[in-house]
């Protein structure tokens, strides 16, 4: 059935999906070479928070302003600009000199990036019915799981062979093979003369989404009036600094809890981000083999959503796993439930909301987590610092593993509260 319909709409996943990639690949490499960066520029762990926080708050408000940019010049040229702007930024890292020149590098990059989900996001509810929105989005956002599996195999390998600028250079240039592809190949349903009639048709099938993809954007004053907006807010506040935690901090806590040469590919790193891309893919389709069970798209989602937030509990017994692979297994698990739990978060402002206001209300909403990630990376390197300058770096790691656990029950029961039955609201 699928064949005769058409499945053009999968070429876009998979151009969405190697932006993903190349996005967190990107963000990656500076958490790798943090042993060598410390090394070199004698960085303390509150140095490299704030290295973090520089990124974590250009990204923030590029989320904010980005949204509403791609809400009003459209996806194909959000994303143009997009990734020529980080692979640029990702590429000067290699011309810094101190811990501001990183910094300032960083604060580029967050930049850049932060366009990314609200414009993928955008393109899916433009590209997809609802029963498939959130097997797509888990499709494309696992490539910031297989990122984070290219990299530590790809970095240590090039900072061994030709040293950490050429690290920031090399995987900063693939951004501009990846936009030759997007020019070709992209573009909104209605102007995609390679997109079948009955593949048109079937993307729009949903009764309640015909709206005219090309509106004007929806205005703030209207979109913070509404408990569906804070509803994504508090769900993206609770829950990013996690991730931003998973993706910066683990190979130093392997190093420093199982002493893992960074120098060398990590096949630890690999196995937790690979189940990292069965969680993401997994949730999406979990929550989307409930709607075509019969289940209401609302009740799909949230029951989805928390399995996967009972599914990061277990990680904070971590400190108590008796060898390097059960802590490994453990926050596999946790990661995996993450970005189950990230492709149907992303998913229900697709559900709420317009295609018009969709970008606005995830740049909003990411903004929220970024802005956490803003303030947790400073008290996770003051956290350590205290706790290594003590001489139990570990102790530290299973406070904040404990922190990452109740997390997501938490995120669940607020967005609960706010929109118990995450209702479709009309502007």
């Amino acid at each position: 059935m699928d064949q005769k319909m058409g499945t053009y709409r999968w070429t876009v996943v998979a151009l969405l999906f190697f932006a993903t990639t190349i996005n967190y690949l990107d963000r990656q490499v500076i958490g790798l070479l943090k042993p060598t960066l410390e090394q070199t520029f004698g960085w303390t762990e509150t140095d490299y928070g704030r290295i973090v926080m520089a990124f974590s708050t250009t990204y923030a408000l590029g989320l904010l302003f980005f949204g509403r940019i791609v809400d009003k010049i459209g996806t194909k040229m959000g994303y143009t600009l997009s990734i020529i702007a980080w692979s640029i930024a990702a590429m000067a890292h290699a011309l810094a000199r101190s811990t501001a020149g990183f910094g300032i590098a960083r604060a580029a990059l967050g930049l850049g990036e932060s366009a990314n989900f609200p414009t993928a996001v955008k393109s899916v509810a433009e590209w997809f019915p609802k029963k498939e929105r959130a097997f797509a989005t888990g499709i494309f956002n696992s490539g910031a799981n297989i990122g984070a599996v290219v990299a530590p195999v790809m970095v240590p390998w090039i900072l061994g062979v030709w040293g950490w600028q050429e690290a920031f250079i090399i995987t900063g240039a693939i951004g501009f093979i990846w936009l030759i592809f997007w020019w070709i190949y992209y573009e909104i349903p209605a102007r995609q003369h390679r997109l079948s009639a009955t593949e048109f048709a079937y993307i729009h099938s949903d009764t309640d989404d015909t709206e005219p993809v090309e509106e004007q954007p929806v205005r703030w004053s209207q979109l913070l009036r509404l408990r569906q907006t804070w509803t994504f807010f508090f769900g993206k506040l609770l829950t990013d600094p996690i991730w931003w935690f998973f993706l910066f901090w683990l190979p130093s806590y392997f190093s420093s809890a199982f002493q893992i040469d960074l120098k060398k590919p990590s096949l630890e790193l690999v196995a937790v981000y690979t189940a990292t891309t069965i969680g993401s893919i997994g949730g999406g389709y979990l929550s989307g083999y409930f709607i075509r069970r019969g289940w209401q798209v609302f009740k799909a989602r949230k029951t989805a959503m928390f399995l996967f937030a009972l599914c990061v509990l277990p990680v904070m017994f971590t400190q108590y796993a008796p060898n390097l692979w059960s802590a490994v297994a453990l926050i596999s698990l946790a990661a995996a439930a993450h970005q189950a739990w990230s492709a149907n978060i992303y998913t229900i402002v697709s559900d709420m909301f317009p295609k018009k206001a969709v970008s606005s209300v995830i740049g909003f909403g990411g903004m929220a987590g970024a802005a956490s990630g803003i303030v947790f990376p400073i008290f996770v390197g003051q956290l350590l610092d205290q706790y290594k300058a003590a001489g139990n770096i570990s102790a530290g790691y299973n406070l904040l593993f404990t922190m990452c656990g109740f997390a997501y029950l938490l995120a669940w029961g607020v967005m609960h509260l706010l929109s118990p039955r995450m209702e479709k609201v009309s502007i």
